[in-house]
C-alpha cells in the first residue's frame, strides 16, 4: 500500500508548478488524469527535444499520470468533466485568471457540486488583486519577488538557474493537498486551496525580506558568496580550481586558522575575530586565504577542511551531479518507461521505510483517452465521434 492508494486527481494543468505538485501525488500513490489540449498537449512537452526527442521538463514533471486529451471549450467536455471530478477526490488547475469560471466550473460551483473535492488553484499573482490579470512566468516571478535583485553578481543582477518561483508554487500546492486530504478525513468535506507563484516565492524571500525591512540596507549581492557570513563562498586554489568552504562560528574560524591556513595566530587577530569583524575585513582576509591557496591543489585544500571538520564542497557540473557518487552509493537512480525508450530518473527525496515510489510511464498525448472516457460511461461510438470533431 502506498499512501494515497485510491486518491484519483483531475489536473488542468500545464508547464511545471501544477505538474510538480502532481507528481508527487502520483509517486505516493495517486492516479493523476491530466487533461491536455487535444493534438498539442501541454506546451511543457515542446520546451525542447533532448530527451530522446522528449522535452526535459516534460519527463521530469509528468511521469506516473494518465493523459486524456479534451477541448475544454466545446460543449462537450462540461459533461466529461462532471463524470471525471464526480469521481475524483482532487482538482488541481493552474490555467490562466477566470479561465475555470468561463468554462463553467469555478470554485463556487465546484464546492457546492461535488462538496467532497479538493479544489486546487494555482496562479502567478492570486485570485484577485491589481497583479490579478499580469502574465506570470518564472522570471518575471523572480523579479516581482525581488529574487534577481539578490542573486548574481555586484555587477550583474541575475535569476536562479531553475524554475524556482513554479517549484515553490508547486511545493505548496502539493503540500496543502496533503494537509486538504488530512482534514477531510475527519470532517468528510473538501478544502479551497488557493496559492500563488508570487506568495510562495515571497515565504523563500523570508532571510532578505527581513534583513532590508528592519536595517534599511538591501543585501549586498556577491555571487557565490554569502551576503553576511565570511569566509563562505568560492575560493580558487592552485591548480585552477574552485574549491567552497564555509565557517558559521568561532570554533570553526579556529579550527581554519590552526589546520586549515596553519595561522593559528590569526584566531585572536581583531581583525577577524568574529564574524562581523571578518565581514568588515572580508577583502583583507581573502588576500590571507588566496595566498595560502594558491600553494595548494583542490583535494589538498578539501583534505584540509575535512580534517578540520569545515563545510566545504567542490564546484560541480550538473554532469557531475548526475554522476555523483553519493547518489550511485544510496541507489538513488530509477527507470521510467517513455514513449521512446526508458530514461533514468531520481528517487522522490523523502524515503519511507517499506514504501517503493510509483515511479510509472510517461503517457503519450492523449494515450489514456478511450480507458478513462469508458470507465466514465461513455460509448465507443460516442468517443469516436468526439475523436473526429476534435473534442478529444
Amino acid at each position: 500500500m502506498r499512501p494515497l492508494d485510491g486518491i484519483t486527481v483531475v489536473a488542468l494543468e500545464q508547464a511545471v508548478a501544477a505538474p510538480f505538485a502532481t507528481r508527487q501525488l502520483a509517486e505516493l500513490g495517486a492516479r493523476v488524469i491530466k487533461i491536455e489540449r487535444p493534438h498539442v498537449g501541454d506546451f511543457a512537452r515542446h520546451y525542447d527535444k533532448t530527451v530522446h526527442g522528449m522535452s526535459s521538463h516534460f519527463v521530469w514533471c509528468n511521469h506516473s499520470k494518465e493523459s486524456l486529451t479534451l477541448n475544454v471549450k466545446a460543449p462537450e467536455a462540461k459533461g466529461i468533466l462532471d463524470r471525471l471530478l464526480s469521481r475524483a477526490d482532487v482538482f488541481i488547475q493552474n490555467f490562466g485568471p477566470g479561465a475555470i469560471d468561463r468554462l463553467g466550473f469555478g470554485t463556487d460551483v465546484l464546492k457546492e457540486v461535488y462538496p467532497h473535492l479538493i479544489i486546487c488553484s494555482i496562479s502567478g499573482y492570486g485570485e484577485n488583486g491589481p497583479y490579478r490579470e499580469k502574465k506570470a512566468y518564472d522570471l518575471l516571478v523572480q523579479c516581482e519577488a525581488g529574487l534577481v535583485s539578490v542573486t548574481g553578481s555586484e555587477e550583474v543582477p541575475s535569476k536562479v538557474g531553475i524554475s524556482v518561483a513554479d517549484i515553490a508554487a508547486g511545493m505548496y500546492a502539493y503540500s496543502g493537498i496533503l494537509t486538504a486530504l488530512i482534514a477531510r478525513s475527519k470532517t468528510g468535506k473538501g478544502s479551497v486551496l488557493e496559492i500563488s507563484m508570487l506568495e510562495a516565492l515571497g515565504e523563500w524571500m523570508g532571510f532578505p525580506l527581513y534583513y532590508t525591512n528592519y536595517s534599511g540596507n538591501e543585501p549586498k549581492r556577491n555571487g557565490a558568496s554569502h551576503a553576511t557570513i565570511y569566509p563562505y563562498g568560492p575560493f580558487r586554489t592552485g591548480n585552477e580550481k574552485t574549491v567552497f568552504l564555509a565557517i558559521q562560528n568561532e570554533r570553526e574560524w579556529e579550527m581554519f586558522c590552526k589546520l586549515v591556513i596553519e595561522q593559528p595566530e590569526r584566531v585572536d587577530d581583531p581583525r577577524f575575530v568574529t564574524n562581523s569583524e571578518r565581514l568588515d575585513n572580508r577583502d583583507v582576509l581573502q588576500g590571507v586565504i588566496d595566498e595560502v591557496f594558491s600553494r595548494l591543489t583542490a583535494e589538498e585544500v578539501i583534505e584540509r577542511l575535512e580534517r578540520a571538520k569545515i563545510a566545504n564542497a567542490r564546484l560541480n557540473t550538473v554532469q557531475d551531479f548526475w554522476d555523483h557518487p553519493q547518489l550511485r552509493a544510496r541507489n538513488r537512480w530509477r527507470q521510467v518507461e517513455t514513449p521512446v525508450g526508458p530514461v533514468q530518473t531520481l528517487l522522490p527525496p523523502v524515503t519511507m521505510q517499506g514504501m517503493e515510489p510509483h515511479l510509472g510511464p510517461i503517457p503519450q498525448l492523449g494515450e489514456h483517452n478511450e480507458k478513462i472516457l469508458m470507465e466514465c460511461g461513455f460509448d465507443e461510438g460516442t468517443i469516436r465521434k468526439w475523436r473526429e470533431a476534435g473534442v478529444v
